[in-house]
């Protein structure tokens, strides 16, 4: 990307009129040690920021190419002298290499951005370790957490927060403001004992997505396993029939609906199990079990879990006519109904469960479209706490009951059919209506008025034993007070 490129977008949204802090940043010196991706990101991203950056290399000849040309490239005991504020943009190992300019850097900012290769792989932060080795220094760590890609690309384009954390105040107060100035959103995390703590947040992997991630593959290898039985294993033990070229497409397809529907009965399911809770023991105060407190934070990716299953299944139906086997199927069919002398095979009844089982398909899947798309932080910020709870609660639920009559009507009358029964196991989708059909009939419940007003009470600060303050005007015409329990 050229300088020319990014100079254009990046900062012109902003305006700095008004902004007293802003203006007394502009044209402040800055230095950055090192000359590596970041450091180089990092100071293009100053340079259109406003700054006058000054970098500092052990071979600045070699490396004045890699930078803008409003950027100064000299040696680092050259760039140190230049400014207060300085980015210390080199790998932990790398710091003893400072320790000749410890007494240039005595009494300057330094910006430790770097970060680990491993969680607590050291067992103090990098930062704290820069702080040990510059005692005249003040130290602040932040900036970690951006990738290089985003300083280039600017805030719009990545994660906006910059995490600092300092024992120093006006240090950390300056660092804030020039992260401002250049577009991010300054969130200060206390004293520099948390530098461990942001230094651990960018080697996280997914750290909200690994309980709802193993919960779908364990029910995937639940459904899998039963159907593969059904589908695979019984008629090959009956009739000596191999069915091996089922699992790939066939049984695969017949496992993902199961996991998408219970995933997403699963999201609601706890929300249930709260209301319940709250009614059992009349308040809002008490605090729910951590497992459940868990499973309350972590139904946003169980619902995007469901929606990705559901989206799968969608593929796979379509592609269930291409295979070859089913072709061989249709011919098979076809000379049989022609040795028969059968004209006709048409069936109203499975024509209009297959019309209706399509359909519904359909709507559910658009609703669990809607509900995933809503998910997105981008989507979320626009709108208002009503809308999205309409959506993500109304809709959602009414997904659930679509998809249950999706199930229904793919299993019609198949359940009281003995054939259907094999190894005296039922068919999937039986076991599948479990936990949904559960859920919908505790919301019905929670909707009846006597229900739903008294929820409504708990969830407003009402608490059943509690005893409350009344006034009552005395027959003198003044007030008088009393005690009531807020059972009556």
């Amino acid at each position: 990307m050229s300088r020319g490129d990014m100079a254009k977008p990046l900062l012109g949204h902003r305006s700095m009129e008004g902004d007293s802090s802003s203006t007394a940043l502009s044209g402040r010196t800055i230095g950055v040690l090192g000359s590596g991706d970041f450091a180089r990101s990092l100071a293009i991203r100053l340079v259109c920021s406003g700054f006058k950056v000054v970098v500092g290399s052990r071979n600045p000849k070699r490396k004045a190419n890699l930078f803008p040309s409003a950027a100064e490239v000299t040696f680092q005991a050259e760039a140190v002298k230049k400014t207060d504020v300085i980015f210390v943009a080199v790998f932990r190992e790398h710091y003893s290499t400072l320790c000749d300019l410890a007494d240039v850097l005595a009494g300057k900012i330094l910006v430790d951005v770097s970060n680990n290769t491993e969680i607590n792989h050291h067992k103090e932060s990098n930062a704290e370790y820069l702080a040990s080795l510059f005692p005249a220094c003040t130290v602040v760590k932040g900036f970690n957490v951006l990738s290089a890609w985003t300083l280039q690309s600017g805030a719009r384009d990545g994660n906006k927060q910059v995490l600092l954390c300092s024992d120093n105040q006006e240090a950390k107060r300056t660092v804030a403001e020039i992260a401002q100035v250049m577009g991010f959103t300054p969130v200060d995390m206390g004293c520099m004992s948390s530098a461990c703590e942001i230094e651990n947040i960018p080697l996280r992997l997914l750290p909200a997505w690994k309980i709802p991630i193993f919960l779908s593959l364990g029910l995937f290898l639940c459904f899998f396993t039963y159907n593969l039985i059904r589908q695979v294993i019984h008629p090959y033990i009956r009739e000596q029939k191999n069915k091996l070229y089922k699992i790939p497409i066939e049984v695969v397809n017949t496992t993902l609906p199961c996991v998408a529907y219970v995933m997403l009965s699963l999201v609601y399911l706890p929300g249930v199990v709260a209301a319940c809770s709250q009614l059992y023991y009349g308040t809002k105060y008490r605090r729910f079990p951590d497992w459940l407190d868990q499973w309350l934070q972590h139904r946003k990716q169980i619902g995007l879990l469901s929606f990705f299953c559901a989206a799968l299944h969608a593929v796979y139906s379509l592609c269930l006519p291409m295979r070859r086997s089913h072709r061989y199927q249709l011919i098979e069919m076809a000379v049989k109904q022609a040795m028969e002398k059968k004209m006709n095979i048409w069936v109203e009844e499975e024509v209009w469960r297959m019309e209706i089982y399509l359909s519904v398909g359909i709507i559910a899947l658009g609703l669990l479209s809607l509900l995933a798309i809503t998910s997105l932080p981008s989507i979320a910020n626009s709108l208002n706490w009503r809308e999205f709870s309409f959506i993500q609660s109304t809709l959602g639920f009414i997904a659930l009951v679509i998809s249950t009559l999706h199930t229904l009507t793919y299993g019609w009358s198949r359940a009281f059919d003995e054939n259907q029964y094999k190894f005296y196991l039922p068919p999937t989708y039986t076991l599948t209506l479990l936990v949904p059909c559960t859920v919908i009939i505790a919301k019905v419940i929670f909707i009846l008025p006597c229900i739903q007003q008294r929820l409504l009470r708990i969830r407003r600060g009402w608490e059943k034993g509690r005893y409350v303050k009344f006034v009552l005007p005395s027959a003198t015409g003044e007030f008088s007070s009393g005690e009531t329990s807020s059972n009556v």
